[in-house]
C-alpha cells in the first residue's frame, strides 16, 4: 500500500491556531468598547466601494450590544479550526484564508444592498463546516468520513441558516460560506490525506496489467483434467505378458 500524508501527530498541535483566531475575535470585540469609532462600518456593505474593506474585516467584527453573537461564533470557530488543522494540516492555513476572503467577496457581489453591514465569523464557520464535510465524502477515507458524520451530527442544523428565516441574520453570508467551502473541498481534493491505495491500484495507474489469477486457476484445472485422462487411458492400454513353458 502506498504511504499517504498523515494527520497532525497530536491534537494539541492543532489547538494553538484555533485559539489564536478566537483571541483576535475577542480582542476586536473588546476594542469596540474602547474606541468611539463604530466598528460595524468595517463590515461588508454589498455593491459599494466603501463596503469592500469589509471583505478583510468582516469576520472579526461582532455586535457589541449582543454578547451571544460572539459567544455563539467562538465555540464553532475553535472546534472547526482545530479539526481543520488536525486533519488537513498541509493546507489548513490556505483553506482558512480563502474561506475568509472568498466568502466576503461573494457576499459583497451577490447580497442585496439594504443599507445594512454584514459582520461576524459565521460565514467562515459555514465555509469550514462545508469543507470538512464535503472533503471527507470526496476522499472516501474512513477517518475523514467519520469526521464528516461528526460535522453533520453537531452542525447539521446549520443548513437552515442559508435561508432568509430571521431578519437580522446574514443568510447571504451563510450561503456564500457554504458554497465557498464546497468549492474548496473540490479544489483541494487531491491534496492532504487520501485513502490508501492497494498494489493493484498502483499498478493500474502505472499501466501494468494485473495478473489474470482466475484465468491461471482455470488453466491449471484444465491441465490437471488432461493429465488425469492420460493416466486413465494409460491404464486401459496396459499390456500383460504371460510366459508359458514348453512341454
Amino acid at each position: 500500500m502506498r504511504t499517504q500524508p498523515q494527520f497532525e501527530p497530536h491534537l494539541r498541535n492543532a489547538i494553538p491556531p484555533a485559539i489564536f483566531v478566537v483571541v483576535i475575535m475577542w480582542l476586536v470585540y473588546w476594542s469596540d468598547y474602547l474606541f468611539l469609532y463604530d466598528f460595524h462600518k468595517l463590515g461588508v456593505l454589498p455593491k459599494t466601494s466603501d463596503g469592500l474593506k469589509g471583505i478583510f474585516f468582516m469576520p472579526w467584527i461582532h455586535a457589541h450590544q449582543d454578547f451571544k453573537h460572539i459567544l455563539n461564533n467562538s465555540v464553532p470557530t475553535f472546534l472547526l479550526l482545530t479539526l481543520l488543522f488536525y486533519s488537513y494540516k498541509e493546507m489548513a492555513v490556505k483553506v482558512f484564508i480563502l474561506s475568509w476572503l472568498l466568502t466576503g467577496f461573494m457576499l459583497w457581489i451577490f447580497a442585496k444592498n439594504n443599507g445594512a453591514y454584514h459582520i461576524g465569523m459565521s460565514g467562515v464557520i459555514y465555509s469550514l463546516a462545508a469543507f470538512l464535510f464535503t472533503s471527507g465524502v470526496l476522499r472516501k477515507y474512513l477517518p475523514l468520513q467519520a469526521l464528516s458524520l461528526f460535522i453533520v451530527f453537531v452542525y447539521g442544523s446549520m443548513i437552515w441558516g442559508i435561508f432568509p428565516t430571521e431578519q437580522h441574520v446574514s443568510w447571504e453570508g451563510h450561503l456564500s460560506g457554504l458554497l465557498v467551502g464546497i468549492f474548496l473541498a473540490f479544489y483541494y481534493r487531491k491534496l492532504g490525506p487520501q485513502r490508501p491505495k492497494y498494489q493493484y491500484e498502483i499498478e493500474k495507474e502505472l499501466g501494468i496489467e494485473p495478473p489474470d489469477l482466475e484465468g491461471q486457476y482455470w488453466e491449471q484445472v484444465r491441465l490437471a483434467e488432461e493429465l488425469k485422462k492420460e493416466q486413465e487411458q494409460g491404464k486401459e492400454m496396459k499390456i500383460i505378458y504371460e510366459i508359458k513353458k514348453k512341454e
